[in-house]
């Protein structure tokens, strides 16, 4: 799973924590020579061209054209170097040199690229706090990696080890990047006890989904291109067919106003390919982005279209070398059919002129640069197409994006508390509410920015789940629980258990888009202690989880709307 998942535990008397999880991929090099820039002009695929000085005819040839005989169709040179400019501008002449000799020196590869595979870390923020501080031995004990933001160094390794993986955020006045503390400026922590409420509740935590939300991903995807806004967004796409090798297949990309299948705009790649002069595809690619779209959170491409019952190509580069490596994968279409295609990251293959590479660098989600769709003859290491046929073709698309692999778990798990919906709930008996919902006001409004902090989540489009124990102890886990849905319940649960709820969390499909509060059947005024001899069994919060119901907040009391049941 590639994902960087969240829990944030922020009881009453302490700061948010929050675990997040990047993605980091790893894959067994692929095989090419990455110092190779240009296009193959070798005299296999290039026209034969024929020219004799004393024919008129030769000395009135067209500027935009080269005149091929020999049975062989005229080679568009003008559409040649538009090509070329549209993307990134003309290649080095001296590499054309190297180009040519290495199409004769270089053998295709005869070994399969390795499949990438992903692992977790989880970063924890409030790792300090009686709850994350749980979270991380939790983690550490499971083996998953964990990464802690804190801002003090001292206090964070003294508690968590000298050897914890240790993100130190900046002082109140200092830069992201603690340059001033890097400068010899000192900072010390102020006499009151912390930020307000306020702070850290609501703006630290709009904060905190800006820096993490394109690292962990979003449950309807990341689109790239598609219906929302303009629809071709950043993305500008030009052909790039076989001309630059001496073909004459053409393509283009057009805006379809009414074509998708709501009516709607949608793309559209369409052309006639041939195989006249050796070629045989076209494509459509994107100018380079700007910058680099991270797609790590994320575990494939998705594209909506509707098929011709041909097999087409998606291809995404990592480099902004104009003729470096490709990461391939083919698709089929149903003809006359509008489908949805996915198409894993760890499917692609590194492809070099049709060539896979088995020495190729892995391929990096966090830094793609272009996107190409392709119709051609050849599949991949001298493979034909068995869907190929010459002339023309069309392939609809209305949509373009990265897509999370189902079942989708939490990628962000956050900590708050019972009571945030209920100081401003009407007709509430406030005298039989705990100290923090009757003196919120006095507390800083502390549950009022809870509560904000929450919406900020639950419309940030990541994968959550909030959780929200009512008073924490020192007490060991493993009292029976009660999980309520709509903040009316009251009572004591241990911060080892609710540790152990947000570390399950993570993994559980189930607790996606829930919040929920968790308090133990003991009453307030019994203490719970366990025989150390004989703990109880951990339990299976799955059998909670399963029983949520998302839309459920407390919320609906306020606005005096009905819950959801």
């Amino acid at each position: 799973m590639s994902c960087s998942s969240c829990c944030a535990a922020a009881a009453v008397p302490s700061p948010p924590v929050v675990l997040a999880r990047p993605r980091v991929r790893f894959a067994a090099s692929c095989s090419t020579r990455t110092d190779q820039k240009v296009l193959f002009l070798g005299s296999r695929q290039f026209p034969r061209i024929t020219y004799n000085p004393s024919s008129r005819a030769s000395s009135r040839l067209s500027r935009r054209e080269v005149i091929a005989f020999a049975g062989q169709q005229s080679w568009d040179i003008g559409r040649f170097v538009r090509t070329l400019y549209f993307f990134n501008g003309p290649p080095n002449p001296l590499k054309i040199v190297e180009s040519i000799i290495s199409s004769f020196t270089s053998s295709a590869s005869s070994e399969a690229p390795k499949k990438m595979e992903t692992s977790d870390v989880v970063l924890v923020t409030g790792a300090t706090g009686g709850v994350g501080r749980r979270v991380v031995d939790i983690l550490r004990k499971k083996g998953i990696p964990v990464r802690v933001l804190a801002r003090n160094d001292d206090k964070a390794r003294s508690m968590l080890g000298r050897d914890v993986d240790l993100v130190v955020g900046p002082k109140e006045g200092d830069t992201p990047d603690r340059q001033k503390y890097k400068q010899g400026i000192k900072f010390f922590e102020p006499e009151i006890k912390g930020p307000s409420p306020e702070m850290v509740e609501y703006i630290g935590m709009q904060n905190l989904i800006n820096a993490i939300k394109n690292s962990v991903g979003l449950s309807e995807g990341k689109l790239l291109f598609g219906l929302k806004g303009n629809l071709s967004g950043k993305i500008v796409w030009g052909a790039l067919d076989d001309v630059v090798m001496g073909g004459v297949s053409e393509s283009t990309f057009q805006i379809l106003p009414t074509g998708s299948e709501t009516g709607g705009p949608t793309g559209l790649f369409k052309g006639t390919v041939s195989t006249s002069n050796n070629g045989g595809f076209t494509s459509i690619r994107t100018k380079n982005f700007t910058v680099p779209e991270d797609l790590s959170a994320y575990d494939g491409i998705e594209l909506r279209v509707k098929g011709d019952g041909r097999r087409y190509k998606l291809i995404i580069r990592t480099s902004y070398e104009w003729d470096t490596i490709g990461y391939t994968e083919s698709f089929d279409t149903t003809k006359g059919e509008w489908q949805s295609v996915k198409i894993p990251f760890s499917s692609l293959k590194p492809v070099f002129r049709a060539r896979t590479m088995t020495d190729a660098p892995p391929f990096d989600a966090s830094s793609i640069t272009s996107l190409q769709l392709m119709f051609s003859k050849f599949e991949y290491d001298g493979k034909l197409n068995p869907t190929f046929t010459e002339g023309p073709f069309e392939l609809p698309f209305s949509s373009i994006k990265a897509y999370i692999n189902e079942p989708i778990t939490p990628r962000f798990v956050h900590v708050s508390s019972a009571g945030v919906t209920r100081p401003e709930r009407p007709g509430l008996d406030l005298s039989k509410q705990p100290p923090a919902v009757r003196l919120n006001k006095e507390l800083g409004s502390i549950l009022t920015y809870k509560l904000k902090g929450e919406d900020l989540i639950r419309e940030s489009g990541v994968p959550y789940t909030i959780v929200r124990p009512c008073a924490l102890t020192e007490e060991p886990a493993g009292a029976d629980l009660i999980f309520d849905q709509g903040d009316n319940i009251t009572g004591k649960i241990s911060r080892e258990e609710v540790a152990r709820i947000c570390v399950a969390a993570l993994a559980s499909p189930n607790a996606v888009g829930k919040t929920f509060e968790v308090k133990s059947t003991v009453p307030f005024s019994e203490p719970y202690v366990i025989d150390p001899s004989n703990s109880p069994p951990e339990k299976d919060y799955e059998v909670y989880f399963k029983e949520l119901k998302e839309g459920i907040t407390g919320k609906e009391a306020l606005e005096a709307t009905p819950a959801q049941v």
